[in-house]
Parts: C-alpha cells; structure tokens; sequence
C-alpha cells in the first residue's frame, strides 16, 4: 500500500504542516489519542512527527507496517527505539541544529546567574533585603569551562564563551571534534582543569547516572555544574551530597533526573527528598526543560524538521 500521509501527534510551528502539504504529503492531526488508539490508525501512514507524547517502541513500529520516517521535532531520539526502526528500514529524522542557539545562550544564561548570585539577590531585594557582601559574585574571566559532549549543543555553548577570557576544554567519545572554540581532551584531563562542568550528551547507557558520586569525586576542585541535557544522566542525591559539601559549588538544571519521559510534567508524587533541597537551595537555579525552548527554536526546528523530510522521502 502506497500513502503519503504523515500524522502529527504533537503541535509544532505551522511551517512544518504547510511545508509538508506543499511537497505533496497529506497532513493528519491527533494531538489527545492515546498510545493505543495511535498504534489501531498508524498502519495508514508512512510518517509520524512527534516531540514527546509518549514513547515509540517495538509494539507501535510493528503496527506501522506502511512507515517510512518518524521525525521528532527535537534535539534527542531517546524515546524512540532506534535499534528495531532502523532495522525494519524506517529513517530517523531530529533536528538538534533547529535549538542549540537556545540551548547555548541558556546555558550561559544559567552559569553568569551563579557567578553573580542573581536569582538569591533578586529573591532577597523583592522582600526588602539590600545585601551587597553576601552576594559579591566571582568572574569568569580565567577560568576553565569543561564541557562533555561535543556536538550540536555543546559547539553552541562554547560559542558563546568567545569573548569572555575563558579557557575552554571539551570532551567527546568521537575524536578530533575541537574546533577554535575548544580544545579536546581526555576526560582525566578535563577533570583535572575544569572550574565548571556543562554535559551536552544524549541520554544513553553509557550517560545514564554518569554524573555520580564517584564522578564527582574524580575533580580536583570544586566547580560549577550546569545541566542543560538530559535530567536522567545525573544521580540527583549525589549531586545534592556534593552541594552540601561544596565539591559543587552551585547548579544550573534545565532538566531533573524525576522527569517524566514526555517532559511536559515532573511528577505527581511526593517530591522527593533531593529534589526538596534543589528547590530552597540559593545557589541552584532550575528551570523546567525550557533551554531550547524560544520563540525562534520553534520556528527553526519546524524548519530543519521540513527540510530533512523533503530532501531524504519521496512522496508516494
């Protein structure tokens, strides 16, 4: 069976809808169906667009028997099981070019915002306090910026770092991925320099739980932490015992290790423990999964999004 509709189950900037009806394809929408009610209809298309819904497993590709492409308008493919859709021939599309702008310029965003204390000053001046000592910042200028994960988002945020004097290393399991911008080491390496951590991997077995108390330990000295990736690549206990003991000396998350998986929500149970510390800790700054989140990525990932579909699938 031939077909050249493609179904949305998320809503996405109305450039990839209408790009996608001019190159030929038919566009059909269900942004409220349940997984299972998906999996009934999704034999009639040869393409789905999500973000996050719900996850795309082994039960759903073998229900999409017409599929040709599964485009998540995003930067990771996590919630998809790439192994077993690349083996049934199905192309994988995201589009991590469309957000690392945002990603870079809130990742620097979220460490100026530590080094000057902005989020407890302005706490403390809204409910009447004028406190000048307690909150002196600390420059940037000379220190060491480590980053792990050198693609997309990490070049962002090393882009980002020009201008200020700053010495910047990266760390990457593909080699020769330095660039002007950073200089590649090995991780022993980075552990050794590195005054601030920012981790811009995908989440994988190999990065789930990575930042750990014995990762942790590993660093010569206390340093900053900014996690703008994936929530679960950290051991939030562990990160809240290194802030009790200034191994850390403050945090940004965009992400938390509690999210669910469509990270539209956190949890509907008690919050736990660490997470209670992350939110009355004047030196961690949280901010719920929105570094890549402007008003230009949406535009930008709907746009990578439609050129990648057009250029790669044929319209039947």
């Amino acid at each position: 069976m031939k077909t050249n509709k493609v179904l949305h189950i998320d809503t996405n900037h109305p450039v990839l809808w209408d790009g996608l009806a001019t190159a030929g394809f038919e566009n059909h929408a269900d942004y409220t169906a349940s997984k299972s009610e998906i999996e009934d209809k999704i034999s009639d298309y040869c393409g789905v667009v999500i973000r996050s819904r719900f996850k795309i497993d082994a039960a759903f590709l073998d229900r999409a028997t017409n599929l040709k492409f599964i485009a998540r308008v995003g930067a990771g493919l996590e919630s998809i099981d790439c192994a077993y859709a690349a083996a049934k021939g199905i192309a994988l599309i995201a589009a991590p070019e469309g957000n690392r702008t945002a990603v870079g310029e809130q990742a620097l965003g979220m460490l100026l915002s530590l080094f000057n204390n902005l989020n407890r000053a302005n706490a403390e001046v809204k409910s009447g306090q004028w406190n000048r000592e307690s909150n002196r910042g600390v420059e940037l200028e000379g220190k060491t910026v480590g980053i792990i994960g050198y693609g997309n988002m990490g070049k962002a945020f090393a882009k980002r770092l020009q201008g200020f004097d700053v010495t910047v290393l990266c760390h990457d399991l593909l080699p020769d991925v330095g660039d002007a911008n950073a200089q590649q080491v090995s991780l022993k390496e980075l552990k050794e320099r590195a005054d601030v951590l920012s981790i811009h991997t995908p989440w994988t077995p190999e990065t789930n739980q990575m930042i750990n108390a014995q990762f942790i330990s590993e660093f010569s000295k206390p340093f900053w932490f900014i996690n703008t990736a994936r929530g679960k690549s950290v051991v939030t206990a562990d990160l809240v015992e290194a802030l009790k003991s200034k191994r850390v000396l403050g945090a940004g998350l965009d992400v938390l290790e509690y999210e669910k998986l469509s990270f539209e929500s956190l949890f509907e149970a008690e919050m736990p423990a660490p997470l209670q510390y992350l939110v009355q800790a004047d030196n961690v700054l949280l901010t719920p999964h929105i570094a890549g989140w402007t008003q230009e990525s949406k535009y930008k990932l709907a746009k990578v999004i439609l050129d990648k579909i057009t250029a790669q699938i044929p319209v039947a």
